[in-house]
């Protein structure tokens, strides 16, 4: 499971507006989506018509009256769309887990329950760089950082990295991190500008994806909607579906690039052992082990032949080099009688000398 943290100290960004509609094209798209709702304004939840006693708050607080496991409060949205709902009761989480060790972490081993369940979770944070933000941090792959084209935005995305390399630092957990210009505003130079400041200092940090003005945005968070649901035609649902796409295929991408990788060492591996079949004919013998210094000598079960019409054979893999080794039938220890490469051992008897080679 991929988790982002959506976050950005400065309000009116955008940030909920993009983990709710990112949360909903990535479900569009097939992939099965957790939002996270840890702004304790509770926004999110609000804008998808959520409203529950019963939050993420009673997950991560250790006196609530309502513990319980993050898959106690998830409510469904949409086909592939769940949202884990908060409500005013988190904004106390600071000040409960003041003293707690660990409490950096809180979010991370709820999340942990549930990772087999999602393609995706999305964690919406707080307009702040409070312990809910630092928590969303720890738990997450990689932030999206929402920024609108204004001259504060570069400044504000700095501080959050600066953030981001803390946790690094402490709690040694490295995330990496995205810049997603949001409400850009076609129509102004001014806009343009910033743009072209924001992809100077950020570069290849910043999405291909930008997410313009749309009115129709607003209108469906009045109505307690996603602008899916509201309006799949309009602008901002064509934006969101495209920076879904831009993150499904960047994973992708980073999924092959990893398969690629372990074929390699697979490859390489493959190449540094040998097949070696040992043979050993005594029909009548009720167990025959083949150990040596391959297998410290052991007559385990990885080291019993199989009898196959009177002939034991065990099959091993090797890596090139010189072995000794005996055959243990029915208890007793011999050299293998087909094998004229012998050595006297401490004890005065013969081991079967092996070269593998590459």
């Amino acid at each position: 499971m991929e988790i982002f943290a959506i976050a950005n100290q400065k309000g009116g960004c955008g940030k909920t507006t993009t983990a709710t509609n990112l949360a909903a094209a990535l479900a569009i798209n097939g992939k099965k989506t957790l939002l996270i709702d840890l702004d304790p304004q509770a926004h999110a939840s609000l804008g998808l018509g959520v409203d529950k006693e019963i939050s993420i708050y009673d997950c991560l607080s250790k006196i609530s009256n309502h513990k319980c496991a993050l898959k106690d409060i998830i409510v469904n949205i949409a086909p592939n769309f769940d949202l884990a709902p908060s409500n005013i009761m988190l904004s106390t989480l600071d000040q409960e887990l003041s003293g707690e060790i660990g409490r950096e972490s809180r979010l991370f081993d709820c999340v942990k329950d549930i990772a087999d369940g999602y393609d995706f979770c999305l964690i919406d944070c707080p307009p702040n760089l409070g312990l809910l933000t630092v928590n969303a941090i720890r738990s997450a792959n990689s932030l999206i950082i929402p920024v609108e084209a204004s001259r504060f935005s570069v400044d504000g995305v700095k501080r959050l990295v600066e953030i981001v390399g803390l946790v690094r630092e402490r709690l040694n957990h490295s995330a990496d991190f995205r810049v997603l210009v949001n409400n850009f505003d076609s129509r102004l130079r001014h806009s343009f500008r910033i743009l072209n400041k924001i992809k100077e200092t950020f570069g290849a940090k910043v999405f291909n994806t930008i997410v313009h003005i749309n009115v129709k945005i607003k209108e469906a968070q009045s109505v307690a909607q996603t602008i899916f649901t509201f309006d799949k035609y309009s602008r901002g649902s064509k934006d969101y579906f495209s920076l879904s796409r831009e993150i499904i295929s960047k994973e992708e991408a980073i999924v092959e690039k990893i398969s690629q990788q372990m074929k390699k060492i697979v490859q390489k591996k493959a190449k540094e052992i040998s097949p070696v079949t040992f043979e050993f004919s005594a029909g009548s013998a009720a167990s025959v082990f083949v150990v040596g210094d391959f297998n410290n000598w052991t007559p385990g079960d990885d080291a019993r032949l199989d009898n196959v019409d009177g002939i034991w054979k065990k099959r091993l893999n090797l890596k090139p080099g010189s072995y000794k080794y005996r055959f243990v039938i029915d208890g007793k220890w011999q050299k293998d009688p087909a094998n004229p490469a012998a050595e006297i051992n401490p004890f005065g008897e013969l081991d079967s000398l092996l070269l593998v080679k590459d």
